[in-house]
């Protein structure tokens, strides 16, 4: 996690500013007053200014988690509309990316954040971070490193764009603590005991890596779909397509 200084200011009125704001006012204050005064050390004076630094990086991270946990209390829920497909058949639901982004937008703006990504490669794998950055300076970010996503008929530029829209989507998820849930339910009293959306996503992208064989895969886990798996066997289902892996490299 990186703490790094935005560049944006937002002005706030003397009186409404609070104790720890104001003290780091005053505190710069004095380092401008004693920059100008040629009789004071130099060496004291870089001091000083790198304590300035850490007073304003603690205020902007106080302030930082402070409107973070105000925001999350608006945050929706986000309904699973898109699709996994293995044989043409939906093995899971997620929530879609551009769903979260239309649903979160408004918030995030509303409590002074803003979410980017970088993309980047790690030897034959696509890295997404997601960063979270609040307009007082502070930013937080969490990266998710993924196999390039070659099933069905994508070519290469397909297959780096799914791989970095799970990425945008698995990271904004883990920075903003979303939970998504499907339209319905079609009246079995939801998905209690299952895996959950993500845990599907994990298992799908190392399915697609050790390129296992589908119809066996799931007689292994004795179900007819990933929907069905149990939260119980998830270690178990994940651990079979770690050994997989780890007997191919």
């Amino acid at each position: 996690m990186t703490t790094e200084p935005t560049g944006q200011t937002v002005m706030i009125p003397e009186a409404a500013q609070p104790p720890a704001a104001s003290e780091s006012g005053a505190f710069l204050n004095m380092i401008e007053r004693l920059a100008t005064d040629p009789r004071v050390d130099v060496d004291k004076l870089e001091r000083l200014m790198l304590l300035q630094e850490r007073i304003l990086a603690r205020n902007a991270k106080s302030a930082y988690n402070a409107a973070l946990a105000e925001m999350q209390q608006k945050l929706p829920t986000i309904t699973e509309r898109g699709e996994i497909r293995i044989h043409d058949k939906v093995q899971s639901k997620f929530a879609r990316f551009e769903d979260i982004v239309e649903a979160i937008t408004p918030i995030l703006g509303a409590h002074g954040f803003a979410l980017s990504f970088r993309i980047g490669r790690d030897t034959d794998r696509q890295t997404v971070t997601g960063i979270l950055s609040h307009r007082e300076g502070h930013q937080e970010e969490t990266t998710i490193s993924l196999p390039v996503d070659a099933s069905g008929s994508k070519n290469s530029v397909q297959s780096v764009g799914s791989s970095m829209s799970y990425g945008r989507r698995y990271v904004t998820q883990a920075l903003l603590n979303l939970v998504s849930s499907g339209e319905d339910d079609d009246g079995e009293g939801g998905n209690d005991g299952l895996i959950s959306a993500d845990q599907k996503l994990e298992l799908v992208a190392l399915m697609q890596e050790t390129g296992a064989d589908t119809g066996k895969y799931l007689k292994y886990l004795n179900v007819e779909s990933l929907d069905q798996i149990k939260a119980a066997n998830f270690g178990r289902a994940k651990s079979a397509l770690e050994a997989k892996r780890a007997k191919a490299s």
